[in-house]
């Protein structure tokens, strides 16, 4: 985009000087009352924003450049979509007033063009990972940047949410930070250019990235903008001193957010641990196939839709967070579910905290924003009406009778000083923006009251000025009147000019009147004609004062934010346990999962009107049942027992309540699934590479608490292959000490049934089904023992599948059956007596392997030769040409 500086106007310098800072950046350049982008920028924000592609003359010989624009009121409907789209944006603003540049250099000689252009600068670097606008950011979402550092014996990563302060560092294996990275699901990564090969590998290609130099990705260099920033000595403090590639990668965030011009960040106030131990294990195959988060199918619904009836953002952003890390602290675990019980048995309480959540908003966001110097008074008011709304709250907990409710009670701070100040200096209903003025509440400011009476009664005081002068005067002609040469004045007619006092200055003399001045009317003069401009700069004052003294409360503000956010989440646990039928699970440091008429959380609120979900009992140890072998139909319902059995556990361990009559989960630390299969073709792997990529995982990290499910293993491949890998993995389950984890194994493989036989602790099951009159009747219910039939073809046959292929279907299978009729028989069947059992003759035109000719038979079949007229035979033969022929 270089342009020769000679051949370009001005203000197209000024803009590529501004385009060579930030050169990856789409930079939206102020120009009167529009935002515009030229070049390579427009082009691109065209396309994204779908506004009008034009041209403009560059000046000189450089012919024309392309552009596009937009109102700049339309800033923040605009931002987002390129925002979303994964671009970076600079805002460059103007810097001046126009009318006070032209003002400040009119007359003076000299000026260069580049003089008289009105200064502009970049106020702003938004880029996916660090927007603060409400219009970009989603509400129940945390919107997270993050660092990766390649270390020598670990990788480092760090997570930052510029609008919550929320800043958390971590380490550990590759494995363990693309884990992370899952769960919280970044918008935009940081890595060393050097390393975009390794991240890549081992993280993939679906993030948005940006590339930094290998100086920023130093311990010292992250120290040094850690501790100046926390204004510490060391990082003791935080718990993180000995995590180097986790500090290494927090500095990097700290480094971006200089380079971004994100320099307010006073409401970054601590770096947290991300402590592995503490929470369950979840990878990104896990948190997408039990759908966690978002469904897989447009009209699904996920896990967190039904648990969500929080109701304020930084609960909804909470319970995100706790559906993807769920505790492994049994004390942890139960002191959750106290609350969420007594929010059961005391329905008071309950609707009191309720009504106040209703009320806060989000305090979180408030408060950074605060920190950014970006709040607008309704969303002050809106601090002010949370930190209301905390009194009763607050009352409630440390009335409550249960010990964790107090605790949280207490450290609720009502910060009464900030709240009564607001209440004091800011309108109730003040408008969005300060300079659309009432914004400073009456009798806070007497300047600004006497501005506003002024303001909106100017020709009252000037009338009071005119009595007041007529009376001490004597002069019963006096008038007050204003021109532009001189402002206001008092007129008084030639016969009671000798009743002037001295200290009037006169300014005019007329035919029949003489015109004077007085100090009182030029200082109120000076008042009614400035008092607009000047109540919009008192209020501007006030109000950043206010905003300035606001930082002091920050942190005791997000603490408060926190505690309500928990509490809220809580409370969703028990609204979602009582309309859906939730009962409390015994968690403990057993092995046994025992869940009893247990049911799938999602799919429950989703059954047909007057259809009731079918409930199933489930047990696990590692002692006697570790392993449990679930054969059935297909759509029996196997694959929603297994999601079903790990969303219940998880649940548990997130302190919630269960679908189920009864249950006890024995303390689960990972829980892994290989269910579904889909190829992954950008990266050249099949849907079996896939599948035994994520089984592979699956080995190489489980432990005896883990949950392992595996739906249809081995199907991407052949047959018996695909037995062969999935006996030897329930085998190493089953058989090694350090990988007995519990297991429900879905199959369509019966020869797998065999195992029982073989293996104490693998126990088979079936999800029952009943045939009635050649139908298949789905029972759902899970039974001891295995099954022989998996029902395909009526499954084929319920999709709409041509009944010519049913019927070929069902014959093919009979020979199999009959070739291959014993357990675990690897001979192949006879190809040859297949094709045999063809109908007829190869050239029959019957045969059943052409559907056309197959559907020309059915039409024949369906005849009634004896009522069939002349005329609908024709008819009827016209219509099996066309099948023939393929027209319609």
């Amino acid at each position: 985009m270089a342009k020769k500086d000679n051949d370009m106007t001005p203000m197209m310098r000024q803009f590529f000087s501004m385009k060579a800072k930030h050169p990856d950046a789409v930079l939206l350049f102020r120009c009167g009352d529009f935002y515009e982008t030229y070049g390579d920028d427009a082009v691109t924000a065209s396309g994204i924003l779908g506004i009008t592609l034009t041209k403009r003359n560059n000046g000189g010989a450089t012919g024309e450049t392309a552009m596009a624009g937009f109102p700049h009121h339309a800033l923040d409907t605009y931002l987002p979509k390129l925002i979303r789209a994964g671009k970076r944006v600079a805002i460059c603003d103007q810097l001046e007033d126009p009318k006070k540049k032209r003002q400040a250099i009119k007359g003076k000689k000299g000026l260069t063009e580049m003089d008289k252009m009105v200064k502009r600068g970049i106020t702003e670097l938004v880029t996916p990972g660090v927007a603060m606008s409400d219009n970009v950011l989603n509400y129940k979402e945390n919107n997270f940047l993050a660092a990766v550092h390649f270390g020598k014996t670990a990788c480092g990563v760090s997570f930052l949410d510029i609008s919550t302060g929320e800043f958390l560092t971590g380490q550990g294996t590759y494995d363990y930070v693309e884990k992370l990275l899952g769960s919280f699901s970044p918008k935009e990564v940081l890595h060393d250019h050097e390393r975009k090969k390794d991240f890549e590998r081992y993280f993939g290609t679906r993030h948005c990235t940006f590339e930094m130099d290998d100086w920023v990705f130093t311990e010292q260099s992250a120290r040094q903008k850690l501790l100046k920033h926390f204004g510490t000595k060391n990082l003791k403090g935080f718990g993180v001193e000995h995590l180097r590639e986790g500090v290494i990668a927090a500095g990097a965030i700290m480094q971006y957010l200089e380079i971004t011009q994100h320099t307010s960040i006073n409401h970054i106030t601590s770096l947290q641990r991300i402590e592995e131990e503490k929470y369950v294990r979840l990878d990104k195959f896990t948190i997408r196939s039990l759908e966690l988060l978002g469904a897989m199918q447009d009209e699904g619904r996920s896990l967190l839709s039904v648990v969500d009836h929080t109701v304020t953002p930084m609960g909804g952003r909470l319970l995100r967070r706790w559906m993807v890390f769920p505790l492994r602290d049994v004390a942890l675990i139960t002191d959750r579910q106290d609350i969420v019980e007594y929010f059961f048995r005391q329905p008071d309480f309950r609707q009191v905290v309720d009504e106040q959540l209703h009320r806060v908003g989000d305090l979180e966001r408030i408060i950074s924003k605060v920190a950014v110097g970006r709040v607008s008074p309704r969303e002050v008011i809106q601090l002010k009406n949370a930190l209301i709304a905390t009194q009763p709250i607050r009352s409630a907990c440390l009335y409550a009778n249960n010990d964790s409710l107090k605790r949280l009670g207490q450290r609720l701070n009502l910060c009464e000083t900030l709240r009564d100040r607001i209440a004091a200096e800011i309108q109730p209903d003040p408008p969005l923006l300060v300079n659309r003025g009432n914004v400073i509440a009456e009798g806070y400011c007497a300047e600004l009251d006497e501005l506003r009476q002024i303001s909106s009664h100017g020709k009252d005081s000037l009338l009071e000025i005119q009595r007041q002068e007529t009376e001490r005067t004597g002069i019963t002609s006096l008038k007050v009147g204003f021109n532009n040469v001189f402002g206001y004045y008092l007129e008084v007619r030639n016969t009671f000019k000798d009743k002037v006092p001295d200290t009037w200055t006169r300014k005019q003399t007329l035919a029949q009147a003489e015109r004077y001045i007085t100090p009182e009317l030029k200082e109120y003069e000076q008042k009614i004609l400035g008092a607009d401009e000047k109540i919009i700069e008192l209020e501007t004052q006030l109000f950043n004062e206010l905003v300035a003294d606001m930082q002091r409360y920050i942190a005791d503000i997000q603490a408060n934010a926190n505690l309500l956010a928990r509490i809220d989440c809580l409370l969703s646990f028990a609204k979602v346990s009582e309309s859906n039928m939730y009962v409390r699970p015994t968690v403990d440091e057993t092995d046994v999962i025992d869940i009893r008429q247990g049911r799938h959380p999602v799919i429950e609120t989703q059954m047909p009107l007057g259809e009731l979900y079918v409930p199933n009992d489930v047990y696990l140890d590692t002692k006697k049942q570790q392993v449990m072998m679930i054969t059935g139909p297909n759509m029996a319902g196997k694959s929603a027992l297994l999601r079903q059995t790990a969303l219940i556990a998880l649940l548990a361990q997130t302190g919630c309540f269960v679908p189920a009559e009864r249950a006890k989960i024995g303390l689960v630390d990972k829980i892994f699934t290989r269910v579904g299969a889909s190829d992954n073709l950008s990266l050249g792997e099949s849907t079996f590479m896939v599948e035994m990529t994520e089984a592979a995982n699956i080995l190489n990290n489980v432990t005896p608490r883990s949950l392992v499910l595996f739906d249809e293993l081995g199907r991407g491949t052949s047959t018996y292959d695909g037995i062969s890998i999935a006996w030897a993995i329930v085998e190493y389950l089953h058989e090694q000490p350090k990988a007995r984890a519990r297991t429900l194994f879905a199959t369509h493989y019966h020869e797998l049934n065999e195992m029982e036989k073989h293996f104490a602790r693998i126990k088979n099951f079936n999800v029952s089904v009943k045939e009635v009159d050649g139908k298949v009747i789905f029972l759902r219910k899970l039974l001891p023992g295995g099954s022989e039939h998996s029902f395909g073809i009526h499954v084929a046959e319920i999709a709409g599948m041509p009944r010519s292929i049913v019927r070929r279907a069902n014959i093919i299978l009979k020979q199999l059956e009959a070739d291959n009729s014993e357990v675990g028989n690897v001979g192949k069947p006879s190809v040859e007596r297949l094709a045999g059992t063809r109908d007829g003759m190869q050239l029959s035109i019957f045969q059943l392997d052409d559907p056309v000719l197959s559907q020309v038979r059915d039409e024949i079949l369906g005849l009634d030769v004896n009522n069939l007229t002349p005329v609908e035979a024709l008819n009827k033969l016209n219509d099996i040409k066309k099948i023939v022929t393929g027209r319609s």
